[in-house]
Order: structure tokens, then C-alpha cells, then sequence
């Protein structure tokens, strides 16, 4: 019945600053960019080479979003990364603090956790 994820959907409090991070830092193709005048906020399509997207949404004044402790819901966006220290790397060389680097106790992968401009944790998940 399903096929696969097609998209997650982030709302985000700064709009320029987090798509700067999510295109600028992250590297994220950008598919389509609308501005949606009777919400005033934007709508932009992102696309990961594997084809699945993000939709980045900006809203006037959006709750912050509970993390710590974790709240019921999406608890983490993970990518999959080829190389978890090239990534890193790139992340450190834009002031991104990355949480050190882990073993999975079940697969020995290795993995870690940073976050975006509004605190959203995001998974390095090294394939």
C-alpha cells in the first residue's frame, strides 16, 4: 500500500533563516517557492537527491516546538548520510554544534544529532 515517504513538512519562526540553512548549509534542491499572500507566509518545496522533499512553511508567531523533554509526535528528521565525518565537517565549518558521534547498538552504524534554526533534531545516520 505505501510506497515510500514523499515529503516532511517543518515550520519554522524565521523564514530567510532557515532556508539558508536547509539550501545553503544542507544543500537542498529547491523545487518551487510560493508566497502565500492571504496567510503571509511562505510555502517552499525542497528535494533530497533520493527524491523525497521537505516542505519548509513559515507562519506569523508558531508555538515553539517541545523538545526536551520530548513531547508525543515526530520525534527527529533523520538523513542518510555516505560519510558522517564529511558531514560533520561541513556542519562545524558553519558554527553548527553536532552532538558526538554514536554507535546504533543494533545495526553498528554511526550516527548523530544537530539541529536546525528552531531546535528540530535532526539525525546523521551514516549508510
Amino acid at each position: 500500500m505505501l510506497l515510500g515517504i514523499h515529503h516532511a513538512a517543518i515550520i519554522c519562526s524565521d523564514y530567510q533563516k532557515s532556508k539558508h540553512f536547509y539550501v545553503e548549509v544542507l544543500g537542498l534542491k529547491v523545487l518551487a517557492e510560493h508566497f502565500r499572500e492571504v496567510r503571509n507566509s511562505y510555502k517552499l518545496d525542497l528535494l533530497l537527491p533520493d527524491n523525497c522533499q521537505i516542505e519548509l512553511f513559515s507562519f506569523n508567531a508558531p508555538p515553539p516546538r517541545p523538545s526536551y523533554p520530548e513531547a508525543c509526535g515526530l520525534r527527529h528528521l533523520a538523513f542518510r548520510v555516505e560519510s558522517i565525518n564529511v558531514i560533520i565537517d561541513h556542519l562545524h565549518a558553519h558554527q553548527i554544534e553536532v552532538e558526538p558521534v554514536r554507535t546504533d547498538e543494533y545495526t553498528g552504524k554511526l550516527f548523530t544529532f544537530f539541529s536546525d534554526p528552531d531546535g528540530l533534531p535532526i539525525e546523521l545516520y551514516q549508510c
